[in-house]
């Protein structure tokens, strides 16, 4: 992927809003905020008690000077901190069909900052790679929100590979108030049997925040087509190497492996009743983001 000039990343960036601002605004405000709103209590005042209160509710300091029982009433907290962990290392600038996965991670990403925004939520973001690459504070405002979506776009990262769990170190020591937490990635930071390298950083990370999954993945990496022998580049680790496409072995031993990569990294999410989401490139994000927020 070339990069874009300032006047092509502009009409980019502004195509996604256009797009993703209409569909915060029609569809996903209300599904967002049932989905990830009420998840903490703020106190807000107190008052004298009444028949069926909650007797775990008394003030009892306030009781004692009032000599009359009264009782704390708490309220839904209004305002979250939303964080977006946005995996920009090299995998996702694959994408065989119409756009990266890149691009699909920026509209998503897109959706929920506008959709929070609307519920008056502050919105940050952390780019990572196999490094922490450029951490933006949560704010609110339509500029910030650009900002955001330019820089997913358009980032150019220092490193290729993928770390995970740094990520999830990260947000864990950095955000220290409860945020909730969209950590969009293929997700394919594993070991080369396929097991995911993060499950220790997010055990630690879904004790202190809400943590959903987005992964985001290209059909055409599910299997290898039978095209003869190709020369091919891993876009992080720069290893490259001919593969004879046309084995059967070669083709079956990458569809083991992708499958048990995926599987793998599902139990781990489950195992720490982590929401997650799988949306592909040329599939419709906001069906599948609707169905997400509606399941939660």
């Amino acid at each position: 992927m070339g990069r874009l000039t300032p006047e092509e990343l502009l009409k980019k960036v502004r195509k996604i809003e256009i797009k993703t601002k209409a569909l915060s605004h029609q569809v996903f405000a209300g599904e967002y905020h049932s989905a990830f709103k009420g998840r903490g209590m703020t106190f807000s005042e107190v008052r004298e008690y009444q028949y069926g209160d909650d007797v775990r509710s008394m003030d009892w300091n306030v009781t004692a000077r009032m000599r009359a029982p009264y009782v704390k009433v708490f309220e839904e907290e209004r305002e979250m901190t939303v964080v977006l962990l946005v995996d920009v290392s090299r995998s996702g600038l694959f994408g065989t069909v119409a756009k990266t996965k890149r691009d699909q991670i920026a509209e998503i990403a897109s959706v929920l900052s506008f959709s929070a925004i609307l519920n008056n939520d502050k919105v940050g973001a952390l780019l990572f790679s196999d490094r922490i690459e450029k951490f933006i504070p949560p704010k609110k405002g339509r500029s910030h929100l650009l900002h955001i979506i330019r820089e997913i776009l358009e980032y150019e990262p220092a490193s290729d590979g993928t770390d995970i769990g740094g990520a999830l170190r990260f947000l864990t020591g950095a955000i220290k108030k409860k945020s909730t937490a969209f950590l969009l990635s293929d997700m394919m930071d594993v070991d080369g049997d396929g097991a995911p390298r993060y499950e220790e950083a997010l055990k630690i990370a879904v004790n202190r925040h809400d943590i959903s999954v987005i992964r985001v993945f290209d059909p055409r990496e599910q299997g290898i087509p039978d095209i003869g022998f190709v020369h091919v580049k891993d876009a992080e680790s720069g290893a490259a190497a001919w593969v004879n496409t046309s084995s059967r072995k070669v083709r079956d031993e990458y569809a083991r492996w992708w499958s048990a990569a995926r599987d793998s990294a599902g139990k781990v999410l489950n195992r720490y009743k982590v929401d997650h989401v799988g949306i592909a490139v040329n599939e419709d994000y906001a069906k599948a983001l609707l169905g997400f927020f509606r399941k939660r």
